[in-house]
């Protein structure tokens, strides 16, 4: 029997175990971590017959497998996996397990730095408007595996996808492919930013329809000569289409014009949208452009549009108190989507910042805090050095509060004191000096704003 070893105990390595032992293989699942949770997850896979190995990193001694499976947040140069390709193990990520087996199906492949849960959710919503079996996976939704492991097979699978999914994916190859935005992060992983570049243009290069956001200052820059076949989206009108085909907006329609000679064609009144944000009428523009491109009428888009109710943690309204609104960007987890968080509200804002700092330029942010807010409040690992930054450019009104609790509390009196619409949580930081990720985080502001509002109300 072929063995396989999957790394990682999260949503994504569960499902490509179990993707395994489906199709006859002896799979072994390890997590270097171990917890109350993790331990009742061993002891319910092994009643599958996969055997958790917990509190263990991967080691190519004994017996080596056939097949090692990666999980998205497991570093792609470990010297594990490092070693496994030097020794020719097959070594792919969940993401490449789950296309071999779905391959058939038409993909919509979506990545980014910023602007890929917004443009995937609102996709999927819209391809299931038009009647199509359409679910999210990858990054948002269903990991891309528990498509795999349905009993029937969806229609398309719409898969928002990370650079480090793509890195550890091989012959993965949307029909169409979409890229959002590009700045840079997750550069301690990826080193350079060609490196993270070249990762997030293999998906591109593989799809057999590519999308672009043409307002992106560097994919403009890029631009026509390096995707010479490709349809560009612009919120500044037709002049600024690459290559003269894609979308645009003009007059306040979503216009499509899908050859440079060809008639341009009205589908959808932009104000359709709910979600606040300029950015977000360029993430509308190419959940347009693949419907369009998949050949779905203009009656559904609209449809589901209008419907689209936005996106967790992505500047979700949670409340009102008292005039105020309590609005939760958690997903802003680097500066460059915490400054278009800032943007897309009304100023002045009390602002919730902080947590584990990524490498960045934080200029814009940093600006657009001097612009727009009336008072910062720091959480996290990155409150001193925040702290320090503020005072820098010469911002004094900040206080580092440590937790969330804190924050929320004070929020509101600053609110009030300040007659600030408007009290944001857009971190500019990942969660895990405090959280298990960016969603916890998200809802920890949450249930805090709500039992402030009860405690208002006297329920």
């Amino acid at each position: 029997m072929s063995k396989a070893h999957v790394v990682g105990l999260g949503k994504s390595g569960v499902a490509a175990a179990r993707l395994l032992k489906r199709e006859g293989w002896e799979v072994v699942l390890s997590d270097r971590n171990t917890s109350d949770t993790l331990l009742k997850q061993q002891q319910e896979l092994a009643q599958e017959q996969i055997t958790v190995k917990l509190g263990y990193s991967l080691e190519l001694d004994g017996t080596l497998p056939d097949l090692i499976v990666v999980s998205p947040g497991v570093p792609w140069d470990i010297p594990a996996l490092v070693k496994a390709r030097e020794l020719g193990i097959e070594t792919i990520g969940e993401m490449e397990l789950a296309w071999q087996h779905l391959k058939s199906l038409p993909w919509v492949g979506i990545t980014g730095t910023n602007g890929k849960t917004t443009t995937t959710a609102l996709i999927a919503a819209i391809f299931q408007a038009a009647g199509f079996d359409a679910p999210a996976c990858g990054n948002i939704g269903y990991a891309a595996c528990e498509v795999a492991l349905a009993e029937t097979s969806p229609d398309w699978v719409i898969g928002e996808m990370s650079s480090y999914q793509i890195e550890s994916s091989v012959t993965l190859a949307p029909h169409i492919g979409i890229w959002t935005t590009f700045t840079p992060d997750h550069l301690p992983r990826h080193k350079t930013l060609e490196n993270y570049y070249d990762i997030k243009a293999k998906l591109l290069r593989q799809s057999q329809l590519q999308v672009f956001n043409g307002d992106d200052a560097y994919l403009y820059k890029i631009g026509a000569s390096h995707w010479p076949d490709a349809y560009w989206t612009s919120v500044k009108g037709k002049d600024y289409l690459l290559g003269a085909k894609g979308f645009y907006i003009e007059d306040g329609w979503v216009v499509e014009k899908l050859q440079p000679n060809s008639t341009p064609q009205r589908i959808v009144e932009a104000s359709a949208l709910r979600m606040v944000g300029a950015h977000n009428l360029q993430n509308l523009l190419m959940a347009v452009a693949a419907a369009r491109l998949a050949d779905i009428p203009p009656e559904a888009i609209e449809k589901a549009v209008r419907e689209f109710p936005g996106v967790a943690h992505r500047l979700e309204h949670i409340c009102t108190r008292e005039g105020i609104d309590f609005i939760n960007d958690s997903k802003a987890t680097n500066y460059d989507a915490a400054e278009v968080g800032l943007a897309s509200v009304k100023s002045p804002v009390i602002l919730i910042a902080g947590g584990e700092a990524k490498p960045g330029d934080d200029t814009g942010w940093m600006a657009k805090i001097q612009a727009q807010t009336a008072a910062v409040l720091l959480i996290g690992n990155a409150a001193p050095a925040f702290a320090q930054r503020l005072q820098e450019i010469g911002y004094s009104n900040y206080e580092i509060v440590e937790t969330m609790e804190k924050a929320v509390g004070r929020s509101l009196e600053l609110a009030k004191h300040h007659q600030a619409p408007v009290v944001l949580l857009s971190p500019a930081c990942a969660s895990f000096d405090q959280y298990p990720n960016f969603e916890a985080r998200g809802d920890h502001f949450r249930q805090l704003c709500l039992e402030l509002v009860e405690i208002g109300t006297g329920d």
